[in-house]
């Protein structure tokens, strides 16, 4: 099973956008960057059969520009567990209930995604791993995912990301 974490694009700021942070939408510059980290995705050949998003509406704009890029055939599924107070080892528990040769996006925000990480890759959250705006990166489980047993594949930056599109 493949698992990517993909961090939603630049959002308006928090102090222009005020109160409601659920509701802080991507920039145009946000969007416009998104899909081309997106584009990305689809130059490595990255074929997912699942998306999931936070439901803030920053996490779910991502996560429409990826599954337009990538031409998923089915909607993006809302998952609290991606909200940024979620317990890490929860997109744990939702990996484990998926067929074992899914290939899963996870769009979130940090810290949370990079706790995630480093549950999966460590068996606990750890310092240093944080996904810049629209950077993601690739953990794969070869049997059944659990705490520590994740193998990263890779780690992006959007601009990384953005440099391999129509390669």
């Amino acid at each position: 099973m493949d698992c990517i974490l993909f961090r939603h694009g630049i959002a308006i700021d928090r102090e222009e956008w005020g109160d409601q942070e659920a509701q802080r939408p991507l920039t145009p510059k946000g969007a416009q960057r998104t899909v081309k980290a997106a584009a990305g995705l689809c130059a490595m050949g990255i074929t997912p059969t699942i998306l999931f998003s936070s439901p803030f509406t920053r996490a779910l704009e991502t996560a429409k520009i990826i599954l337009e890029a990538v031409r998923l055939q089915k909607n993006v599924q809302i998952c609290d567990e991606l909200l940024p107070d979620s317990p890490p080892d929860k997109i744990l528990t939702l990996l484990g209930s998926l067929p074992p040769d899914s290939c899963v996006v996870f769009v979130g925000h940090e810290p949370h995604l990079g706790e995630a990480a480093g549950v999966m890759l460590f068996g606990k959250p750890v310092n240093g791993l944080s996904l810049k705006k629209a950077g993601a990166c690739s953990i794969r489980f070869d049997t059944i995912p659990k705490a520590g047993r994740g193998t990263l594949n890779w780690w992006l930056t959007a601009s990384l990301l953005r440099s391999l599109r129509g390669k």
